[in-house]
């Protein structure tokens, strides 16, 4: 039989740091006469779609550098490696697919110490710092871990968020101290390698009097005062100075960009209000320069001012009204309603105690939270005091402010309330009957009029209703002549003992230019004429 071809690799692995490619692998029984060679493919392999990889061509180790032949960081691979002795040649062994970005590690970054008085200066570079092909290409999302500690037999780290310049204070002087740093992404959970360590003697110490000491700030509702101490007992002035907190996240020098705080320059006291300027949103710095006679000036070392966090909140202000049975509480957030900086700054809510308050007896509070600054208690006893605190709660930074004064109000009797809603509901009856008698009665008397003009209540005669076939349309037109009936009585008369009675009646025509009305008196004469007649005829 002939020789056997070489054993398979196995145990793949690709090393990612930064943009430096490496592949390993292990080889079964260590033939020194074997050599390996590597292929890779995109995303998809298919027949035909392997590559040689180039630094990884008839190696005689069991490993290669090919970081020049990935210029994609994003995209998917795949690597595979065989063996070879003597033109024999062993299967590929399984391939190893990546994603170079998501493999990869950070790099270690670069660190320079410098001797200050009482610290030690350091200026950190970013992992990438100088190479044209980067794989992190944002430099300012990453955030510097120093590990630091004294170079003794039983040292104690110490670990501290730096910015690329920074300043490490409370060293011992005349002390030696070892740094190494570390880069990351936590946005991206990632962390990088440390650097070499690096160790330097801190400088003697020389205590200046001038120099402010023992900088702090106070906050309430947004405003803020820097106070400091000194032990100079000569004429000094002072000069407060800031720095937007994120200028330190520059590798640059930054030294020029300090600025001075308003109304804060040439200060003879040990305070001042630094308000003007801090913005609700970042971090800041302060430092005081003191100067002296002579032109002497000393800087006090660096505060980090967070406003939201240095600030404390302010108890809100209350007011109450009441009713029979409920409690309307009225809440002034801290600052006033009208201080922007509060209001901007932090979404507040409100805890509300309140409890029954009396001589005999007091009872234990009842809690009632809210995020309105209108609240109503309800289920109360009429005629009886009531007492209220409110606290202000920021809990997505974990604030809370001091109770409000303690307020009380009595709530009104039953009886009393039920006579002014008695009284109230008379009162608006009152105006609404004020105000509509005097309306009905202007509908009543145009109501009459309208209908005395076209619906009259005295109708004409019958014989006039029908007279020419037409109904007049006016009640005040003459009419046309009719017929009238004159009716005469005729006394009687005795003759001869025997009593008669009679009566007669003529009939004529008459003509009236009166519609519907009798007339008698224009016929007096005929009358008589037809008595007297009438008596020769029964003689």
């Amino acid at each position: 039989a002939g020789p056997a071809a070489p054993p398979c690799p196995q145990e793949l692995q690709v090393h990612v740091v930064n943009t430096n490619f490496s592949l390993s692998w292990s080889c079964p029984g260590g033939d020194p006469g074997v050599t390996f060679s590597a292929e890779i493919s995109g995303s998809e392999p298919s027949e035909g779609g392997w590559q040689e990889l180039p630094g990884c061509q008839n190696v005689s180790g069991t490993g290669c550098d090919f970081s020049s032949a990935i210029t994609e960081f994003y995209d998917p691979l795949s690597v595979r490696v065989r063996a070879g002795r003597g033109g024999l040649l062993s299967p590929w062994a399984e391939s190893l697919d990546i994603v170079p970005y998501l493999t990869a590690q950070i790099g270690p970054p670069g660190m320079q110490l410098e001797a200050t008085n009482g610290g030690i200066k350091i200026k950190i570079s970013p992992p990438e710092a100088n190479q044209e092909k980067k794989m992190w290409i944002d430099e300012l999302s990453f955030k510097y871990n120093l590990i630091f500690w004294e170079n003794s037999s039983n040292a104690q780290l110490r670990s501290q968020s730096v910015f690329p310049i920074d300043t490490i204070d409370d060293l011992a002087p005349e002390t030696t101290y070892c740094f190494k740093v570390q880069a990351s992404l936590p946005m991206e959970s990632k962390e990088g390698l440390f650097s070499p360590t690096q160790c330097l003697r801190t400088s003697p110490q020389v205590r200046d009097l001038l120099c402010a000491t023992n900088l702090r700030v106070q906050g309430l509702n947004m405003k803020f005062q820097l106070h400091w101490e000194t032990e100079y007992q000569q004429p000094v002035s002072y000069n407060v100075q800031y720095l937007l907190g994120y200028l330190k996240r520059f590798t640059e020098d930054y030294s020029g960009s300090w600025q001075g705080v308003p109304s804060c320059g040439d200060l003879r006291g040990t305070q001042c209000d630094v308000s003007p300027a801090m913005n609700t949103s970042g971090s800041y710095y302060l430092r005081v320069l003191a100067r002296g006679q002579g032109n002497t000036s000393c800087l006090s070392r660096e505060l980090r001012v967070d406003p939201l966090q240095a600030n404390e909140i302010g108890p809100p202000g209350v007011k109450l009204d009441s009713s029979e049975t409920l409690l309307h509480i009225l809440i002034s957030p801290p600052g006033g309603a009208e201080d922007e900086a509060m209001r901007d700054s932090y979404v507040l809510s409100y805890r509300i105690l309140y409890w029954k308050n009396s001589s005999n007896d007091e009872e234990e509070p009842q809690v009632k939270e809210t995020k309105q600054t209108v609240a109503t208690v309800g289920d109360l006893q009429p005629g009886s005091l009531y007492c209220v605190r409110v606290q202000a709660l920021a809990e997505p930074f974990n604030k809370s402010s001091a109770y409000s004064q303690e307020q009380c109000i009595h709530t009104p009797a039953e009886k009393t309330f039920r006579l002014v809603i008695l009284a109230t509901f008379m009162g608006a009856l009152f105006v609404v009957l004020l105000v509509a008698l005097p309306l009905v009665f202007i509908l009543y008397q145009a109501y009459s009029k309208v209908k005395y003009v076209f619906f009259p209540s005295c109708q004409p005669p019958l014989n006039i209703e029908g007279f020419g076939g037409e109904l007049s349309t006016h009640t005040y037109l003459a009419t046309m002549e009719e017929p009238v009936e004159n009716c005469s009585i005729i006394e009687s008369m005795v003759t001869e003992g025997n009593e008669m009675n009679s009566g007669a009646c003529k009939h004529s025509k008459q003509s009236s230019r009166d519609s519907g009305n009798y007339s008698n008196g224009d016929n007096t004469s005929r009358s008589k004429g037809s008595e007297e007649t009438l008596e020769k005829e029964i003689i």
